[in-house]
């Protein structure tokens, strides 16, 4: 992140990120210390984490996809973010306009399509979500499941997810005994009335609310499927009113052909004048 650095300010349905484009960007860079300055939405430039895509990648992949969250943790995925990264790799020519995308990350081998402003990308295949009746929960907090699409998740099941009392309830859930070292992010879904689904959550690295996650939709609605209440082809509402569309396929006790659509939204590009400082 040296003076001169272009960066893509992206969006993908509130859940903002940087993304910067390995040709000209080394991993080595990216140290915690710049990564939480960059993030600072008052002294830097502001986001949810940072993504680089690094064209230095396996054959059969387009890009190497590594995402940190804003305190410059590393995440083994990141589904918004991995719907910008599908979008901006054909803007910018690291994949051909408008066919698949192949990028790898550390959960595995992803593939994305750019259609239409609304990417989709397909997840590797999962376990089934399993239930977690020893989390701790309160009255209203129903259902208790953990499911990992690239990601680990705790599902809860409420009336009113906008009742929720998340800033106090995300930081003791996130770190619950039951869902085993390193935690996981917390999601309280409810029904909308239409068929669709109400979401928020509380993601591990942000260690905030995010105006929407990828991969917690995924998990949501695994949750809800397995707990008979949602099938295939469900609609989640995020925190921003921006939708996420997912669809699977259950095959015993694995879940396959994982797809989540929704925004991959190119807001400005930039570069960095003064780029952060670190100790």
């Amino acid at each position: 992140m040296k003076p001169g650095t272009v960066f893509y300010k992206m969006s993908g349905s509130g859940n903002d990120f940087l993304v910067f484009d390995g040709r000209y960007t080394r991993r080595e860079e990216f140290t915690a210390e710049r990564i939480q300055a960059v993030c600072d939405r008052r002294q830097g430039v502001g986001a949810d984490g940072v993504i680089l895509l690094d064209p230095n990648a396996p054959e059969g992949v387009h890009f190497i996809f590594t995402y940190w969250n804003s305190d410059g943790s590393e995440g083994p995925m990141c589904g918004n973010g991995a719907l910008c990264a599908t979008r901006l790799a054909s803007m910018i020519e690291l994949a051909p306009e408008g066919a698949e995308v192949r990028f790898a990350t550390s959960a595995g081998v992803h593939r994305g399509q750019p259609a239409n402003g609304r990417p989709r990308i397909m997840l590797p295949d999962c376990d089934s979500p399993v239930p977690l009746p020893a989390a701790r929960t309160e009255p209203g907090e129903r259902l208790a499941t953990l499911a990992s699409p690239s990601v680990p998740h705790l599902v809860l099941m409420v009336d009113d997810v906008t009742r929720v009392e998340l800033e106090r309830r995300g930081p003791p859930l996130r770190h619950d005994p039951a869902i085993g070292p390193g935690g996981a992010n917390v999601n309280w879904v409810s029904a909308a009335g239409d068929g669709s689904f109400r979401m928020r959550t509380f993601e591990r690295g942000v260690e905030a609310e995010t105006l929407a996650c990828g991969t917690g939709a995924v998990a949501c609605a695994l949750a809800l499927g397995h707990h008979g209440m949602a099938q295939s082809g469900v609609r989640l509402w995020t925190r921003s009113s921006l939708p996420l569309d997912v669809q699977w396929r259950q095959v015993g006790n694995r879940i396959t052909e994982v797809s989540l659509q929704g925004e991959g939204r190119l807001v400005y590009r930039g570069i960095l004048v003064e780029p952060p400082t670190s100790t």
